[in-house]
């Protein structure tokens, strides 16, 4: 019986030069700390791959899934592990190839990263193509291939396997700071963070909620959505921020077109305060250019006025049916669509300005207590963390911020 490993591959960290090793070992805690539950095997680093050993068979798949949504991982697969020798390679090559069912035809790649192995890469693809012809009806197709067999001779040992599970990519948490992110209930703003998790960011969320002019439900998707997006490592916490009256109080006090864009100005002051305690280096929003009212170029600039820190829009040129693909494909598409009251739809205007300018904002603005509501929403928000190896909380909340619940 062979040993049985998840392999895991990964490109844009290959490209890092001198900090590639930091990269590797980021990702590589960060693999452990997702299967870790799974075997009590250690990751290990072997020639450009990370490799973890799973003793019971019965959670290589497991391992492999979890594995490959890990930010920074290009794919993991389900490998058996022999010695070099041609005999234990041919066997493991059958084993491989029979794990894909209905399959006609194969092909066999065959790669060496130590060039001490006396067999070349097109020598081995001709033994093992033949021993899998002669022990099986497959037939052979070198361009589309029901099934490959990959054939890795890496350390003094060679790895064989026929299923990958295609991974995130990217960068691995932990490696490009901590960014807060302003994340509702509806579809944009999850994409938006997972993006940014794929850049290596720590995501620490910020949701504004309607409440107590509405009910909790946005607060318990957001909930939801960040217990979706925690497999990927890179969700830290989410702080809810009750919103409602604080847009009451806009709404009373500006010129109703003007509502939703002070709305914005005042989420970005909070944020930057949550951003201020959590060491963060930007803000994200979900925003895509032109899908609604407030995010027209003139709009986008008259919100970012108020931010000092840079204000990231991963989404500012995809359509909602790319960004509706891709919450399918993280798993946060079917809680974003449920019904729930989201706080900007309150004392909504019936003709919100489209091409805002600064100075109109500014003069609006002059009419609010800035520093008190920015106070008030902080004091208020609540706060609930997820599993991120690389997230380090900070050591003092200001008065009045609990966990979620310790009210």
């Amino acid at each position: 019986m062979f040993e049985r490993a998840a392999l895991i591959h990964y490109h844009e960290i290959g490209l890092k030069g001198r900090n590639r090793a930091a990269f590797e070992r980021r990702l590589r805690d960060n693999l452990q700390f997702a299967v870790g539950d799974l075997t009590s095997e250690r990751v290990e680093r072997i020639s450009s791959r990370l490799l973890v050993r799973v003793s019971d068979h019965s959670m290589l798949d497991e391992v492999c899934i979890r594995a490959a949504a890990t930010p920074g991982a290009s794919y993991a697969a389900a490998a058996y592990i022999t010695s070099r020798e041609a005999d234990d390679m041919n066997a493991a090559a059958l084993l491989a190839v029979r794990e894909v069912s209905g399959a006609r035809t194969f092909a066999v790649e065959s790669r060496r990263s130590n060039t001490d192995h006396p067999v070349s890469s097109a020598e081995m693809n001709r033994i093992i193509g033949q021993h899998i012809v002669d022990h099986t009806n497959l037939k052979v197709d070198l361009s589309n291939p029901d099934v490959r067999c990959f054939v890795e001779v890496v350390q003094g040992e060679a790895y064989l396997f026929s299923r990958k599970f295609p991974g995130s990519g990217g960068l691995p948490v932990g490696t490009a700071g901590t960014v807060i992110s302003l994340l509702s209930a509806g579809i944009d703003s999850p994409v938006a963070s997972w993006r940014l998790m794929k850049r290596g960011a720590v995501v620490v969320g910020v949701h504004f909620s309607g409440r107590p002019q509405t009910n909790d439900l946005s607060e318990r998707l957001v909930a939801d959505i960040g217990g979706a997006l925690e497999r990927y490592g890179g969700l830290a916490r989410i702080y809810s921020v009750p919103f409602g009256d604080l847009q009451r109080e806009i709404s009373l006090a500006v010129p109703p077109d003007l509502r939703v864009l002070l709305y914005r100005r005042l989420m970005v002051r909070v944020a930057e305060r949550f951003a201020a305690l959590e060491r963060a280096k930007a803000l994200v929003t979900g925003e895509s250019l032109g899908q609604v009212a407030s995010q027209t170029l003139d709009n986008i600039a008259a919100v970012d006025e108020a931010a000092t820190l840079p204000v990231l829009r991963p989404l500012i040129g995809t359509d909602k049916l790319e960004i509706i693909a891709e919450a399918r494909a993280i798993g946060t598409y079917e809680l974003s669509t449920q019904d729930h009251t989201d706080c900007c739809t309150l004392f909504m205007p019936r003709r919100p300005a489209t091409h805002a300018t600064v100075a109109e904002v500014r003069e609006a603005e002059a009419a609010l207590d800035l520093e008190r509501m920015v106070n008030d929403a902080v004091s208020s928000a609540e706060y609930r963390d997820f599993a991120c190896p690389a997230y380090r909380a900070p050591k003092r909340l200001p008065e009045g911020v609990v966990a979620a619940g310790g009210r």
